[in-house]
């Protein structure tokens, strides 16, 4: 881990394992190692990244405004799916924050992601940026043999792949806005409105907002197969569904997920696993409720638009 934090410092990039999905990460202070995630994925420049810390308390280099409702937040569920996006200090720079005055924050919740911010924290490190390890606009990898396989001819020879198993949340963090006076879901997640407003005391905010973050494009997370949502499949599709739902006749069963925690795990290995049998379609019948659902649900509406 050492190695892998030395490797961070020098310009490097690094992809890990966090709880939700991997990321691809660079020094967040370091200009040149943050352009060469963009390159790497194929990202547009105005999109904003994610920093990465070890612990609640790093935060306060990276944002010079936080309100009490966000202490209370990153309390209770950090280390945890869930991202801050707060005003900006000054060691948030453009490249970061896509220009924008705010910033991104989240303490992960793995073992090897919080090791290794430990790490590159004793050599001075102050966070790890990273966005989900994959091209832009593609499935996210749950693990490292998915970065492995979309990635590897795009990193260098001193970039390296941690190995922490298959992230056991599966979709990325939920994304609150904490600049106004109540909590705004910007991308929903494994962290609810109920878990949100029972900690805050808060009624959450729906008003619009400027502020750019990721995985908020229209069309996002798609694999090359066409992903068609509640409809019966037809023979040769793939089919993703809970398990209490059979398979039609000549259906290829991409997952059979036994709860919506379970099927976001599942399911972007699923929808990689489609592209890897060159299946043409995916039908998904979506789960319903209001829990981790509404973050499977956003993902599959945004796939389903294609690439």
């Amino acid at each position: 881990m050492a190695r892998a934090a030395q490797s961070l410092k020098s310009g490097s990039l690094i992809a890990f394992p966090t709880e939700t999905v991997y990321g691809l990460g660079a020094d967040a202070t370091n200009q040149q190692a943050v352009a060469r995630i963009y390159e790497v994925k194929g990202r547009p420049a105005d999109h904003p990244l994610i920093v990465h810390v070890g612990d609640m308390q790093d935060i306060a280099q990276w944002s010079d405004e936080i309100p009490d409702y966000a202490i209370a937040l990153a309390r209770t569920f950090w280390p945890g799916p869930m991202t801050l996006i707060l005003k900006r200090s000054s060691l948030a720079q453009d490249f970061i924050t896509g220009g924008q005055e705010t910033v991104g924050l989240r303490v992960p919740n793995h073992v090897v992601a919080l090791a290794l911010l430990n790490e590159f924290k004793k050599i001075g490190g102050k966070g790890i940026a990273a966005p989900s390890a994959n091209r832009f606009g593609h499935v996210s990898p749950t693990t490292a043999q998915a970065v492995n396989d979309e990635l590897s001819q795009y990193l260098g020879q001193d970039d390296l792949i941690l190995d922490g198993g298959p992230s056991q949340v599966g979709v990325e963090s939920t994304i609150i806005d904490c600049t106004t006076q109540s909590p705004k879901i910007l991308r929903p997640g494994a962290i609810t409105e109920e878990m949100i407003e029972q900690v805050t005391n808060l009624d959450l905010s729906y008003d619009a907002t400027e502020i750019r973050v990721s995985g908020s494009l229209e069309n996002h997370y798609s694999p090359s197969a066409q992903v068609i949502l509640d409809i019966t499949p037809e023979k040769g599709d793939g089919f993703i569904a809970s398990i209490e739902i059979p398979t039609p006749d000549g259906v290829i069963r991409l997952a059979s997920p036994i709860n919506n925690e379970d099927f976001a795990r599942v399911l972007y290995a699923a929808l990689r696993s489609a592209d890897e049998q060159s299946l043409s379609r995916v039908v998904v019948k979506q789960p319903s409720g209001d829990d981790i659902s509404v973050a499977i649900r956003d993902r599959l509406l945004r796939a389903s638009r294609g690439r």
